[in-house]
């Protein structure tokens, strides 16, 4: 039997409040390619409800700083403000484009600079609202978080909107349904010339 067709690394970033995560579920549940999330790795506690392996992949602080050490992460980083650190695993990113699937990593900006330098070649996608006055409107909508917060992510996305050029693809999140479709159709694109390569 024949291995299937190796698989593409999808790299989704953005903004926070512009909508990543739901284009990013609506995409693996409506688009027909062989699409899957990748899991990250966390040395935070499992919340209430959450599974090893479902949400996150839960390592001990000591097991993370090994893996580190074997460069075993395409990329990580610590997020000083909660302490914990957050990593791709390559291996888990490598065994799954063999296995001829298509995995999506949906990380910040400073975490997908690092893996467009690796050996995968990935397909990246930034997803914005349309602007930074767009921007600021959703995250005030939300009414979860004080002036000082909104203040503080507006702050983070001017330069994250800063390294869009670093992207092949600005996606802009109008409306999810248009969003995916596009998203889905360009991925179509992809897959159809990786067949007449």
């Amino acid at each position: 039997m024949t291995d299937p067709p190796a698989g593409r690394l999808i790299i989704v970033s953005g903004p926070s409040g512009a909508g990543k995560s739901t284009v990013v579920q609506r995409l693996v549940e409506h688009c027909p390619l062989p699409l899957k999330y990748s899991v990250s790795a966390t040395t935070r506690p499992p919340r209430a409800g959450e599974v090893d392996g479902r949400e996150y992949l839960f390592l001990s602080p000591e097991r993370f700083a090994e893996l580190r050490e074997q460069n075993a992460f395409l990329e990580c980083k610590e997020v000083f403000r909660l302490g914990y650190w957050y990593g791709t695993l390559r291996g888990q990113v490598a065994s799954g484009l063999k296995a001829g699937q298509w995995v999506i990593l949906e990380i910040d900006v400073e975490g997908a600079l690092e893996v467009m330098e690796s050996e995968f070649d990935p397909i990246t996608l930034f997803i914005h609202p349309g602007g930074m006055q767009e921007l600021e409107r959703r995250l005030r909508a939300r009414n979860t978080e004080t002036d000082a917060q909104i203040a503080a992510r507006l702050k983070t996305a001017t330069a994250e909107f800063a390294a869009m050029s670093r992207y092949k693809h600005p996606i802009v999140n109008d409306d999810v349904d248009r969003a995916v479709d596009e998203i889905c159709s360009l991925l179509h694109h992809y897959q159809e010339s990786q067949k007449h390569a």
